[in-house]
C-alpha cells in the first residue's frame, strides 16, 4: 500500500496551548501541560496515523527572549524545528492583535519557505463573531496556506484541521512503527510527568529551576515497576519549599505524579523522590548536557 507522511511544526508564543494541542493530536499525554509559561523544554513529537498517512507533529517550546543558557537552548529548538518541515502550525490566541512574538515568529517563518497553518486556538473562551476580526488581522499580517480556529482543550474542529494538515503530507515511508505516538522514552515521560506537578504545586520561579532525573527504572516480574527520582533546584531555600514543612509538598508532588505515571504505564509504581540543589545550572554547561539539554 502506497504510503505518505509530513512532518508539521506546532510552533507559537509560550502558553497558547501548543502541549494541549499535540496531546488531543496524539490521543494521550506526550507532552505536559500547565497554565506556566515555557513549560516544554524541548522537541517533542506526537504521531498520529490516518490511514496510510503518517502526520508527525514536533511540539516546540514556547518562542520567548531568552534569559539564561537554558533559555538560549530552548530558541534554538525552535529556531530548528521551523526549518526543513513540510508545515508549521502557528498557534495563537482569539485576540485581534498580532503581538511582538507572533511578529517575530512570522519574519522567521518567511524566511524558512514553508506554508503556515494559522491554528487560532481556545475558540471555546470567545464569541464565534468575535473570531472573524483575529482572522482578518492575521490575513493581513502573513499569506497563510489555510486558518482553521480549533479549541485544542475541547477537541472542537481539530479533525477539520487534521484534513488541512494532511494535503501537506508527501510519498514516503512512514517515520515511525504503528502504534507509537511519541518519540519520548518511558523514563523521559515520567521525568518530565513529575516536572509537571512541581510546576503545578509551586509558585513563582522555583518550578523553572528545577530539572528532574530518572535515577532508577526497573520492573519486577510482577509488572510493577520502581522508580527513583531526583529533583534538582538552584537554592538551598528552593530545596526547603519543595519538600515542604514535615515533608508535605514532596509527598503531595510524588502521590500526584505516581497517579499520573501508574495511568501512562498502565501498571502500579513505586515512585520515591529525593530534592539536590545544583547552584545557577540553567547557566552552566556541564549540568545542561546531563540534564538532556543538548543540542547533539
Amino acid at each position: 500500500m502506497a504510503s505518505k507522511n509530513a512532518m508539521i511544526t506546532i510552533a507559537g508564543r509560550p502558553n497558547v496551548g501548543k502541549s494541549t494541542l499535540a496531546n488531543m493530536l496524539a490521543g494521550e499525554k506526550v507532552a505536559i501541560v500547565t497554565n506556566k509559561p515555557q513549560t516544554t523544554r524541548n522537541r517533542i513529537f506526537a504521531v498520529v496515523n490516518r490511514g496510510d498517512t503518517q502526520l508527525v507533529f514536533v511540539d516546540t517550546p514556547g518562542f520567548h527572549k531568552a534569559r539564561n543558557k537554558l533559555g538560549d537552548y530552548m530558541v534554538r529548538v525552535v529556531n530548528d524545528s521551523v526549518t526543513d518541515v513540510d508545515a508549521v502550525c502557528l498557534v495563537v490566541e482569539p485576540t485581534p492583535t498580532v503581538g511582538t512574538q507572533e511578529t517575530l515568529l512570522l519574519e522567521k517563518l518567511a524566511g524558512v519557505g514553508s506554508p503556515v497553518v494559522l491554528v487560532i486556538n481556545k475558540i471555546d473562551s470567545v464569541k464565534k463573531e468575535e473570531l472573524l476580526a483575529v482572522i482578518d488581522v492575521y490575513r493581513g499580517a502573513f499569506d497563510f496556506a489555510d486558518i482553521v480556529p480549533i479549541s485544542a482543550r475541547t477537541g472542537e474542529n481539530v479533525e477539520e484541521l487534521l484534513k488541512v494538515l494532511e494535503t501537506f503530507a508527501q510519498d514516503g515511508p512512514q517515520l515511525f512503527p504503528e502504534g507509537m505516538v511519541t518519540d519520548q522514552p518511558e523514563k523521559q515521560i515520567c521525568a518530565e510527568i513529575i516536572r509537571e506537578k512541581l510546576l503545578l504545586c509551586l509558585e513563582r520561579e522555583i518550578p523553572h529551576g528545577t530539572a528532574v532525573v530518572i535515577e532508577r527504572f526497573t520492573e519486577r516480574d510482577s509488572g510493577i515497576i520502581d522508580l527513583e527520582a531526583v529533583i534538582y533546584c538552584e537554592k538551598q531555600s528552593h530545596k526547603g519549599m519543595i519538600i515542604g514543612k514535615h515533608g508535605a509538598m514532596l509527598k503531595k508532588i510524588g502521590a500526584m505524579a505516581r497517579e499520573d505515571i501508574e495511568e501512562f504505564m498502565g501498571t502500579k509504581v513505586y515512585l520515591q523522590t529525593w530534592v539536590k540543589v545544583k547552584e545557577n545550572w540553567r547557566d552552566r554547561d556541564g549540568l545542561l548536557k546531563n540534564f538532556g539539554f543538548t543540542d547533539e
